[in-house]
């Protein structure tokens, strides 16, 4: 008689089916919460069945969430690493004012479930390496730079970093003490804090201010070697744009996350196309106009639009709602198939180039250049 104490332990263990985390809608839940500073919380999710949460380090996710009964979409930057893939992190701060920030520090808890899209984003250290790297991050701008961090170090990566971060005051740095930590194991990573003010009774011993040319030169002296990867508030990332630009850096090697500050430009210039194409529509006849037609939930509808107009704008026209959380090719939840008919994307990371080949397109900035048929 075979003894079960010494028969192979594969016999007595329930088979695992791990699947691999790939661009889509995907159910997670809760399973963590952790207080990072007075504002700041980060909240770590896992799926129901096992899933390797694999990403590019940089890359981000998409919430979807209902808060006062309305859908709301919200694009955070995974802050984890994917050398610990069976679950993924965002870290948050609490905005004054903030719909959605406010809501997750409110209600998410352990247990809660909701779906995100994702991973996306071209803002990442896989696909542009490097020997010697430099990481700026302004505020909670971290997030992403602290992944590649992660990543770097649970990798044993042979990457000379430097990482210098920036916050309004002590109390206000994320991730001390991880950092710390990591300094205190590895000689390839140096670290350097810069507060803009002090508070009564919080010692500080670091720089003070803000990132200005001699910070940089003290911090980083070789920094026109390295590569660099920047995220933070609009203005930080513009000062840090024009510091480099005045010293002759090289601008392909800087790299910038900048969808969780939508750039007043970039707003301006989707209400001028879209009042353009109101205006084309109104101004011509239907033989100069496509036909998109939309083949969602069984059903089949179409409509005319002019040429600037996008596929998402056609769909709204049928009462159609696609979600998205940008409007700008960045977030990827807008995904629609085409089937048939050709179209033109400018998209800003939001889709993967296999996506792209399989027939996929984001409706938020794609506009037909012949008569369409998408599937939603």
């Amino acid at each position: 008689m075979t003894n079960p104490t010494t028969a192979s332990s594969a016999e007595y263990l329930a088979p695992v089916n791990t699947q691999t985390w790939v661009n889509g809608r995907h159910n997670v839940r809760c399973v963590r919460v952790i207080q990072e500073s007075w504002d700041v919380n980060t909240f770590c999710f896992m799926a129901q069945q096992p899933v390797m949460f694999f990403f590019k380090p940089g890359q981000f996710v998409t919430l979807e969430l209902e808060i006062e009964g309305k859908q709301v979409m919200r694009s955070y930057t995974i802050s984890s690493s994917p050398s610990v893939p069976y679950s993924f992190s965002i870290t948050v701060k609490r905005v004054p004012g903030g719909l959605v920030s406010n809501w997750l520090h409110d209600n998410m808890d352990v247990g809660v479930e909701l779906a995100v899209h994702g991973p996306v984003g071209n803002f990442n250290c896989i696909d542009f390496p490097a020997d010697k790297v430099l990481l700026l991050s302004g505020g909670v701008g971290i997030t992403p730079v602290m992944s590649m961090a992660r990543w770097w170090f649970d990798t044993s990566a042979d990457v000379d970093i430097s990482f210098v971060h920036s916050a309004r005051s002590p109390r206000d740095l994320i991730y001390p003490r991880e950092l710390d930590h990591m300094v205190s194991r590895v000689n390839n990573i140096s670290v350097h804090t810069i507060v803009e003010r002090m508070h009564n009774g919080l010692a500080w011993h670091g720089y003070r201010g803000y990132l200005d040319e001699t910070k940089l030169l003290l911090t980083t002296p070789d920094f026109m070697e390295r590569e660099v990867f920047c995220c933070g508030p609009a203005p930080y990332m513009k000062a840090v744009r024009e510091l480099l630009k005045a010293k002759g850096f090289d601008m392909s090697r800087y790299h910038e996350e900048s969808f969780g500050e939508t750039p007043e430009a970039i707003v301006e210039d989707a209400i001028e196309l879209a009042e353009v194409a109101q205006a084309e529509a109104d101004a011509l006849d239907s033989a100069d106009m496509h036909r998109v037609e939309v083949i969602s939930s069984g059903m089949t509808m179409s409509v005319q639009v002019a040429p600037s107009e996008t596929l998402h704008n056609a769909a709204a026209k049928l009462n159609l709602h696609i979600p998205k959380a940008c409007g700008m090719g960045i977030c990827g939840t807008c995904k629609v198939l085409v089937k048939e008919g050709e179209t033109h994307m400018e998209a800003n990371g939001g889709i993967t180039d296999e996506d792209v080949a399989e027939g996929y397109v984001l409706s938020c900035c794609t506009v037909a250049k012949s008569d369409v048929v998408i599937e939603y």
